[in-house]
């Protein structure tokens, strides 16, 4: 043992570069997720003393994730109160008119946004809007999706907040006794990659798929849409006015038409129609939606009867063995034999209709019902219905939403103005979305992606044992006589590229982690300025398009658009490159 521990006393940063070439070839492999090497990582550098227990307690004092866990929550409350779906609405609306113009302000908007909120819920937001653009632009979908994560990817890069990999970088450099990067210290080279990558993107976009996806044959996408019906009470301020004259609080997208004296009117004589009461909207809403409007209690929803005031919403799925398949929904026999009211109707990859009490019932369309407690009991004894659970979906706090946007607003202008960091900002920012009930606590908590902190803080302990165990250094002495008299350009465009290889294979935000203090030791090896090194780091472990799994946001749009892997491999990689040498040309040029 003595011998033991001897060998690795005096081996330790060879042995720690043995443990992180072990922990590469894991994370290639895939057979356990990023986090999951992450932290066996970390533990087999405390179990061989590559890193003390001060070094690994320091760990916690890092601010990258306390801040990218409270941008998780702030992002939670947009979505919460109804903001993000707002934007979604406002752009299919436009859609219908100018559906390019709508295009341009989708991406545009886009690019902003994505430098203040994570771009990941943007973008799951965004893709059941980009299928409605691609369906009256009358283009496949795959020529809207990929773009939309490209654009999340560049507006990423235009702040310290865009992603947690630029927080990660600039907690490292704080712990390194570095100034700290503010909110707008990398938007110059930010916007030469951005400008790069949308350029790119205008010139690729000939050699984007044009085949739909399979996904898309029948339903638009990842959206789940209720369809339900509006009835309208004879008080109803929208009586007697034309439809597109009326504010019903829902998109004008989002209706299918009026039903009138038994007749369902659509297109533009429903819009021209004059309402009355009694009059049925018939509507295609999103679970948060359709909750939202139940909750403001406007109209009387869907069919049946209404329950008692203290009614609850659940969710059933009709059996497969239900009597009642391919009849109109109306006869279902519970609804005749209970007092509940059916608030919609859901079906996987297929758009059910014409409209809500005509809609053939289907095996495995989920209902939405409102019922009392009693009633709820019967119908989980109905044998006819399966899977009985309270309703997952919520209503949207839109009361809240302008809080919302004046605590995101402040967060980021406090930090832009250097009153206090982001971090501490957002932080309190969380605290006052909490109290005022922009978003429930058990939300908040689930909106953040522990999987993304737990990657963070074990990469930050195996950067901080390879540092500690010399690892580090025996790396930066070995590229010394490589980079030494090097310009700087070559150094800054070394660094940059080699975070967009490792970035493009494993997760940014470990590739951010390990390669932080090895650019520390390259700057002081070779003279040049350390923050021009750091932001090359940030910038080439972000902007990766190359691969489905380079950036989360692909990740994503991959599996919704049906791509295949060498759609990525033929659009990223020339966007790869034109990014990269951009962001190298200005912070050669520009930077200190």
């Amino acid at each position: 043992m003595e011998f033991v521990a001897a060998f690795i006393a005096e081996q330790k940063a060879v042995i720690g570069l043995f443990v992180l070439a072990g922990m590469f070839a894991a994370f290639v492999w895939e057979r356990f997720s990023p986090s999951v090497v992450a932290v066996a990582g970390a533990g087999t550098m405390l179990a061989l003393g590559l890193l003390d227990e001060k070094g690994a307690y320091g760990v916690f004092s890092n601010s990258a994730p306390l801040t990218v866990g409270a941008m998780f929550i702030l992002s939670g409350a947009l979505i919460r109160t109804g903001v993000i779906d707002k934007v979604g609405n406002y752009v299919v609306d436009r859609a219908k008119r100018n559906p390019r113009l709508a295009v341009i302000e989708v991406f545009g908007g886009g690019l902003l946004v994505s430098g203040f909120i994570n771009s990941t819920p943007f973008v799951v937001v965004m893709m059941p809007v980009c299928f409605r653009l691609a369906e009256a632009l009358g283009v496949s979908p795959k020529k809207l999706l990929m773009p939309l994560s490209v654009i999340a990817v560049l507006g990423g890069c235009l702040t310290l907040i865009g992603t947690s990999t630029n927080l990660v970088v600039s907690g490292i450099a704080e712990q390194a006794g570095l100034e700290p990067f503010g909110l707008f210290s990398i938007t110059p080279y930010g916007l030469a990659v951005a400008a790069a990558g949308v350029v790119g993107l205008l010139i690729m976009a000939r050699f984007l798929p044009s085949d739909y996806p399979r996904i898309a044959e029948k339903s638009d996408g990842a959206e789940q849409l209720y369809l339900t019906e509006l009835g309208l009470r004879e008080d109803d301020p929208a009586v007697d006015m034309a439809l597109e004259a009326a504010s019903l609080g829902i998109s004008p997208g989002q209706i299918v038409g009026v039903l009138a004296g038994g007749r369902l009117i659509t297109g533009g004589d429903a819009q021209n129609h004059r309402l009355a009461a009694g009059n049925r909207i018939v509507a295609r809403l999103d679970g948060a939606a359709l909750m939202t409007i139940r909750s403001e209690g406007r109209f009387a929803i869907g069919i049946g009867e209404s329950p008692d005031a203290d009614s609850t919403v659940v969710e059933v799925t009709v059996s497969p063995s239900h009597r009642s398949i391919d009849r109109p929904l109306a006869e279902i026999p519970f609804l005749q034999r209970q007092r509940v009211r059916i608030l919609g109707v859901t079906r996987f990859r297929h758009l059910p209709g014409p409209t809500l009490s005509e809609n053939r019932i289907r095996a495995a369309d989920r209902l939405l019902i409102d019922a009392d407690e009693a009633n709820i009991a019967q119908l989980r004894d109905n044998p006819n219905l399966i899977g009985l659970a309270m309703a997952s979906v919520t209503a949207f706090r839109r009361r809240r939403a302008w809080i919302a946007i004046l605590v995101m607003a402040s967060a980021v202008l406090l930090s832009a103005t250097g009153v206090m960091s982001i971090g501490i900002a957002a932080f309190i920012g969380v605290g006052i979305v909490l109290l005022t009930r922009c978003i429930d606590a058990s939300e908040a908590w689930g909106s953040i992606d522990g999987d993304v902190l737990i990657l963070i803080f074990a990469m930050l302990a195996v950067g901080a044992a390879l540092e500690q165990a010399g690892s580090v250094a025996l790396m930066v002495g070995a590229l010394e006589p490589v980079l030494t008299g090097a310009p700087p350009w070559a150094v800054i465009a070394i660094v940059y590229f080699s975070a967009l290889l490792l970035s493009e294979l494993l997760s940014n935000n470990a590739v951010a982690a390990l390669m932080g203090p090895l650019v520390i030791g390259i700057a002081e090896a070779t003279g040049v300025a350390p923050q021009p090194l750091l932001i090359a780091l940030m910038l080439g472990a972000s902007a990766c398009f190359a691969t489905p799994v380079g950036y989360q946001t692909n990740t994503l749009v991959y599996a919704a658009g049906d791509y295949r892997f060498m759609d990525f491999v033929r659009i990223g990689v020339p966007l790869n490159i034109l990014t990269g040498v951009a962001g190298c040309a200005a912070l050669a040029f520009w930077s200190p």
